[in-house]
């Protein structure tokens, strides 16, 4: 009785900050929603915007998409919807699907080319939409074969890695809080920071569960 009221206190605490992560990213894609050119990120970027005549474009791709994969992938988890609303599962499943694969993880790649910090954060970045587009590809190919358990842990490895635009944040407040670097070995840093130990974390979970299996 003691562990259950243990683990519920524990999901609690974790559906509260994930939810007010959420709140935050919302927060942070609104500053973008008069598409203007100078808008928080977009002040550092102002060389690409008037030397790649693309940038503008699917950067505002990338920034509107990517916000409804968060609370999308987040209740694929819920076995009560699954078990209660397979449609509903499925419909939001579709959703999250479509704006990785169809719009966020390619935009992602594109904005990654000329991302802040050199070529370091540019292989990072770069990593992470390639690894983004692949796992929820997988995710995808596995449930329409009926391999639930293969398309679980895909989910699990996609969404680890939808999570890096919620702890990217998170580190690079840390990193500027506590030791004050230069600006760009801030973004060479949380480049990997971001999505390494969110990863690490997926496998975990993923060996813990298959091990009960």
């Amino acid at each position: 009785m003691f562990k259950k009221a243990q683990f519920s206190i524990l999901q609690g605490f974790w559906l509260l900050t994930f939810a007010y992560s959420c709140m935050l990213m919302v927060e942070i894609t609104l500053r973008y929603r008069g598409f203007e050119l100078d808008a928080n990120l977009l002040l550092i970027k102002q060389t690409e915007i008037e030397e790649l005549w693309w940038y503008r474009y699917v950067f505002y791709v990338h920034v509107c998409t990517a916000i409804f994969a968060l609370p999308a992938g987040f209740t694929q988890f819920s076995n009560y919807l699954l078990n209660k609303y397979p449609r509903l599962h499925r419909s939001i499943g579709y959703l999250y699907v479509y704006a990785i694969l169809v719009c966020a993880a390619p935009s992602g790649l594109l904005i990654g080319l000329v991302a802040n910090g050199g070529i370091t954060s540019i292989i990072a970045f770069e990593l992470l939409g390639l690894g983004w587009f692949y796992f929820t590809y997988q995710a995808v190919h596995f449930a329409r074969q009926r391999k639930f358990n293969k398309h679980h842990d895909f989910m699990i490895r996609s969404f680890a890695l939808t999570c890096s635009a919620l702890t990217l944040r998170f580190w690079k407040l840390a990193l500027v809080y506590l030791f004050q670097p230069n600006p760009m070995d801030v973004y060479q840093i949380i480049a990997w920071l971001g999505w390494i130990p969110n990863l690490l974390l997926a496998e975990f979970i993923i060996y813990q569960k298959n091990q009960k299996l």
